[in-house]
């Protein structure tokens, strides 16, 4: 069907939100004002009731046709005011000029229990920034999104949420024609390292300010009263990003999460995990592993994401030198990232191990177990489960038939056990079991949801949101889901478009 044959209701739709559209205050230099292009017959294909209860949101409003309507954007909820955001930024390295929200349409704010939070949805159709690009998003890649965003709430990892996907009948062209969906996204804000980068590229002090400002004084009001840097604000907020960010990416790495398209348009400001395109949890431990398929010169490997994070976080202060005013400064800004980052890994990785306590030791010990790993690729989510069952004392041994260096492993096994100690270890256990998840969304699994979901089985959506959301219970009888994954996993091309 051809979407300009389709119009948008006329009447916005009353559902009891109460709308702030703080993001819309700042003027037209930072957005475009545009009403999302409608969908046919759109369906409800994945609802988060957990995320709705934790906002203390009506649950009937996105089950209702006019909620399916608004989460798809065939209609406008009363008091919001959507809008596509400009930014610009460095993509595979390499400056891309303007760029902006080419499919996604910010609804505006709600006044939540949770705080202030913005939605937005993907898949809304073109806006000023879509290039050459249709401004959907697929079934595919929606429900992607929304299972993986939750998998990252569910470890504990900061991200973005994902609140519903609509689904609809209308063809979309990828690598072939699929279906088009909607997946509405929840954030404090959606505000990227690029939105810096695109004034500041074009001398709009001015705006760049504007913007710094809004930030600061919504997310790091401590910036205005702290008494390093001078009392330069901007500075701090330079560092308080730099930690986050640090902080953020130490998740990914101890959960072996691959992001895909560290871009700096795909970084956020607040530190969160945003953008699911080509991600990827890691099957077999493989430190060089590359899991988007348009990434041909491996530049977002997963070992080289610690080195692109803190790439991206100088742009960002390249971008803010002409509020910070001192490049030394910048650059003491920008120093403690090289510090959260391998102390926060340390501490995420001791953890998995359920130590209590540092030692001097622990980074050797950590060290060598990864070498092991990566040497006979051995399943990362399953080794860590199965090293807190070793922990707790269940019966056999079944760490050491992950691995084909037994006698290296044996012996890291020894240095281990010593670490940890002659006394009760059930606390460690109780800890690990807590910290390494037995379900993780696999690549596979998505896809296996994703086949059923386009035959209009969303049931599987349905299972693996609930399995995500708390992946370290047990939940016997999902057990054939925390396998190892089949043959067939490693041969799933997730690229870009993904």
């Amino acid at each position: 069907m051809d979407e300009a044959l389709i119009a948008p209701e006329a009447a916005d739709v009353p559902l009891g939100l109460r709308w702030l559209n703080s993001f819309a205050a700042l003027g037209p230099a930072f957005f475009t004002e545009l009403r999302p292009t409608p969908l046919p017959s759109p369906w409800l294909v994945g609802l988060n009731s957990r995320l709705l209860d934790e906002l203390q949101l009506d649950r009937a409003w996105p089950t209702s046709p006019e909620g399916i309507d608004v989460l798809t954007g065939n209609r406008i909820a009363q008091g919001s005011r959507p809008l596509a955001s400009v930014y610009s930024g460095h993509q595979f390295g390499v400056w891309a000029g303007q760029l902006g929200d080419g499919r996604a349409i910010l609804l505006g704010e709600i006044d939540t229990a949770a705080g202030p939070q913005e939605l937005q949805l993907k898949g809304a159709g073109r806006t000023p920034y879509s290039r050459m690009g249709d401004g959907r998003a697929v079934l595919r890649s929606s429900i992607r999104e929304y299972l993986g965003s939750e998998a990252m709430q569910g470890l504990g990892i900061p991200t973005t949420r994902a609140l519903a996907v609509t689904g609809s009948p209308a063809p979309v062209r990828r690598e072939e024609v699929e279906t088009a969906a909607v997946v509405t996204r929840v954030a404090p804000s959606f505000i990227r390292f690029g939105h810096f980068e695109h004034f500041a590229a074009r001398d709009q002090t001015a705006q760049l300010k504007a913007l710094a400002d809004y930030v600061i004084d919504r997310f790091y009001p401590g910036c205005r009263t702290t008494e390093k840097f001078a009392g330069n604000a901007c500075a701090a907020l330079l560092e308080q990003v730099s930690e986050r960010t640090a902080a953020m990416v130490a998740h990914w790495q101890a959960a072996g999460f691959c992001h895909g398209v560290m871009n700096t348009d795909n970084m956020s400001i607040l530190g969160l995990t945003i953008d699911y395109g080509p991600f990827q949890f890691l099957d077999a431990f493989d430190p060089g592993h590359i899991c988007n398929h348009s990434d041909e010169q491996g530049r977002y490997a997963f070992n080289k994401q610690p080195n692109v994070a803190y790439w991206n976080l100088f742009c960002l202060g390249q971008a803010l030198l002409p509020l910070i005013g001192d490049q030394e400064l910048a650059l003491a800004a920008l120093e403690s990232y090289k510090t959260v980052f391998p102390r926060e890994l340390e501490a995420r990785m001791r953890a998995k191990l359920g130590l209590q306590t540092a030692a001097d030791t622990d980074r050797e010990l950590i060290e060598a177990v990864l070498r092991l790993l990566a040497k006979d690729r051995v399943d990362y989510p399953i080794f860590w489960r199965m090293l807190s069952r070793h922990v707790a004392g269940e019966p056999g041994d079944p760490v050491r038939d992950l691995f084909l260096d037994r006698e290296g492993l044996d012996a890291w096994l020894d240095a281990y056990s010593q670490r940890l100690g002659s006394g009760d270890r059930s606390a460690a256990a109780h800890a690990m079991l807590r910290t390494n998840p037995k379900y993780v969304l696999r690549n596979h699994l998505g896809e296996l949801a994703i086949r059923q979901a386009k035959l209009g089985d969303f049931a599987m959506v349905s299972s693996l949101l609930r399995l995500v959301q708390s992946p370290f219970e047990e939940h016997p009888e999902h057990e054939t889901l925390a396998g190892f994954p089949p043959d067939w996993a490693s041969n799933i091309e997730i690229s870009c478009s993904s």
